[in-house]
């Protein structure tokens, strides 16, 4: 239990952050979702545009701090590998 008062107000602060990175990550896997579902329904041309959808928001998780930048790169590598490999 926080005990000064700079550390109630880390708390705070971290629960407000949390909230935030929350959204963030839900919104990226939504994204990545839309983009799984497409290429296992067997529609190639909606998930292209699936992806270049997801792409951006990927990119933006990985410039606010919820994942990696490798592991951004990495997620949308393989995703479009998958796509390739419908064709």
């Amino acid at each position: 239990m926080a005990n000064t008062r700079s550390a109630k107000k880390m708390v705070r602060k971290i629960a407000r952050r949390t909230e935030i990175n929350t959204a963030r990550r839900s919104r990226m896997r939504r994204f990545i979702r839309k983009v799984e579902e497409a290429i296992a329904s067997g529609d190639k041309s909606a998930a292209q545009t699936a992806l270049q959808a997801a792409q951006p928001e990927i990119m933006r998780a990985a410039g606010k701090g919820i994942l990696h930048k490798n592991t951004s790169s990495r997620k949308i590598s393989r995703l479009s590998a998958r796509i390739k490999a419908m064709g």
